[in-house]
């Protein structure tokens, strides 16, 4: 709050007019100013903070950016991630999710129409649980299931589940599927479980997104639910790039 306060009284003083060098007022006189320039012209506050926020805007797309930049490897291609769809695909859509969260569930049939349409996408899945034990505990077991070639088919039948993924629920989907519980329960405290989700966890704030689900297709960064129509036109978009 002192930052955004202090940079607003500097974005003012940047809009008035002052006629002397800035190095020949001292800091309460530029306060005064200030002061004095609100009282006169109160919108100026909007103004300057219309510029607070754009600059912010400006880094936080700068450092994204960056990010997308340095770990495009590690987040379209880490070897210790789920992949569906073509695994030759010319365009790579990563999606981030937790297993209770209602908007990756509603966005379920848009990807797997997406993936169904266009077979030349890779589709990586990031477990991503940030809403309860629950969701970690899903998330593990997903991970788990793939010692037993099962990951797909126990995604989709999560995916697809009433109520909240909790310890019972996620053992009889799992049951449901035909997976060993017991191999499941001890493949589930696997070091690439946790090495999966603590990647996801690192690059989730490095690329700012704040919830589920959220995806990266290309140099886009997309978070909440998404239409198939608007996924697919992200995915010609980055094969434009490509190209």
């Amino acid at each position: 709050m002192r930052f955004r306060q202090a940079f607003t009284t500097v974005a003012i003083a940047a809009l008035l007019p002052i006629p002397a060098l800035a190095d020949e007022l001292s800091e309460s006189r530029v306060k005064e100013l200030v002061l004095e320039a609100i009282r006169e012209n109160p919108e100026i506050v909007m103004e300057a903070v219309a510029i607070l926020e754009q600059r912010q805007a400006q880094a936080q797309e700068l450092s994204q950016a960056q990010v997308l930049n340095d770990q495009r490897e590690l987040i379209e291609n880490d070897p210790n991630a789920p992949v569906l769809g073509n695994l030759e695909g010319d365009v790579t859509v990563v999606e981030f999710f937790d297993y209770n969260c209602p908007y990756c569930r509603r966005v379920k049939p848009e990807v797997r129409a997406l993936i169904e349409d266009d077979p030349n996408i890779r589709l990586v899945y990031r477990e991503w649980p940030i809403l309860g034990d629950g969701s970690v505990f899903a998330a593990k077991a997903a991970l788990a299931a793939r010692k037993q070639d099962k990951y797909e088919e126990f995604h989709w039948a999560m995916m697809g589940l009433e109520g909240r993924a909790e310890e019972a629920s996620v053992l009889r989907v799992a049951e449901e599927i035909g997976l060993d519980i017991a191999q499941l329960r001890k493949d589930m405290e696997a070091p690439e479980v946790e090495e999966h989700i603590a990647t996801s966890m690192q690059l989730t704030q490095a690329l700012g997104f704040n919830g589920t689900p959220s995806f990266v297709i290309g140099d886009a960064l997309v978070p909440g639910f998404v239409e198939k129509a608007q996924l697919a036109d992200l995915v010609e978009e980055a094969r434009k790039v490509e190209d």
